[in-house]
């Protein structure tokens, strides 16, 4: 497994990430916990050592398993837990609250829902813009020189953000949305974070399934599934992504003898000071792995699959749609 060191913490984790946010089950249609348990078990046993959760992943359920999975199998010791705070709930809806109180008090939550008594990397989840940077920054990295955490985050903020955040504390890492058909980062996050020494955790490295393989037009989706509401999931615009996804496959076969999926990751890890979040739910899932490693995406091959996105996708659909309300209830 490749590793790489989180921004200048000393911490050095694996570039692959187990992303959790569908094992907690909110906006994933539900999860069976002991097939979580074994997912999260079966990352680790396949080299990957960093874990990324959330309090908001179903509500504290994704923290609690994580934490369960990894007490009952005596690999906290083999794992750097990365989690979030600054978002907070209300019958089901979710706004943003990064004030010194509310961080306080969840820090302590994702202790004891984690079993551990220090989280690895701990982020702000999105930008609160109704509280001062510099407060959130300084609580941050008073709780880092308590010992609590080890290394500090952010999560879609931008570089002038992100400037403010430094200003006051040692930022180590950022977490974007970042894969092959949502780029916005390569405009500013992904060089900021490369001049300034930024680790990057991509979340949604195969775009929430579609740069599986595995999704067709005949693929639906049940319950509170975000994908119902994600446009890249429906219309003419799902046949555009899934006429990319083929054109993709067919390269990563002829070229490298590789799944689209094994290409899509590959392609995060080759772009930059990156870290790849695979969300998975069933241990099956991590089974290709294994076909991510030892190769590397050449120049060429990078041309062609701009090439291919171009042809196929008229106009790329970012995720915003995910981001929470702006202002408190």
């Amino acid at each position: 497994m490749e590793q790489i060191e989180i921004g200048s913490s000393g911490i050095r984790a694996s570039r692959i990430g187990l992303g959790t946010w569908a094992i907690g089950g909110w906006m994933w249609g539900g999860i069976d916990e002991r097939e979580a348990i074994a997912t999260i078990q079966r990352a680790v046993g396949l080299g990957v050592t960093l874990i990324d959760t959330a309090p908001v992943y179903g509500f504290g359920r994704s923290e609690e398993i994580v934490g369960k999975a990894l007490k009952e199998a005596g690999l906290r010791g083999k794992v750097q837990i990365a989690t979030k705070a600054g978002l907070d709930w209300k019958d089901g809806k979710v706004f943003r609250d990064s004030r010194a109180a509310r961080l306080r008090t969840e820090v302590e939550d994702s202790l004891r829902r984690l079993q551990t008594d220090v989280l690895d990397v701990y982020q702000i989840h999105w930008p609160d813009l109704e509280t001062p940077l510099e407060e959130t920054a300084r609580v941050l990295e008073d709780l880092r020189r308590e010992g609590k955490i080890r290394a500090i985050g952010v999560s879609n903020f931008s570089p002038a953000q992100m400037d403010a955040f430094r200003a006051v504390a040692t930022l180590d890492a950022v977490q974007p949305p970042y894969n092959l058909f949502e780029r916005d980062i390569e405009a500013d996050v992904l060089p900021y974070a490369a001049r300034t020494g930024l680790t990057v955790l991509s979340y949604g490295a195969i775009c929430r399934g579609l740069l599986s393989g595995r999704i067709d037009a005949s693929t639906t989706y049940e319950g509170d599934d975000l994908r119902k509401i994600d446009p890249k999931f429906s219309g003419e615009r799902f046949q555009e992504y899934l006429a990319a996804v083929q054109a993709l496959e067919a390269l990563a076969r002829e070229r490298f003898g590789k799944s689209v999926l094994a290409l899509a990751v590959r392609w995060v890890l080759d772009k930059g000071p990156t870290i790849a979040l695979w969300g998975a739910r069933r241990p099956q899932q991590l089974d290709p792995v294994g076909e991510i490693l030892g190769w590397h995406i050449d120049a060429q091959s990078m041309a062609d699959i701009d090439a291919i996105l171009a042809r196929c996708i008229r106009e790329p659909i970012a995720p915003t749609y995910m981001a929470p309300p702006v202002k408190r209830p």
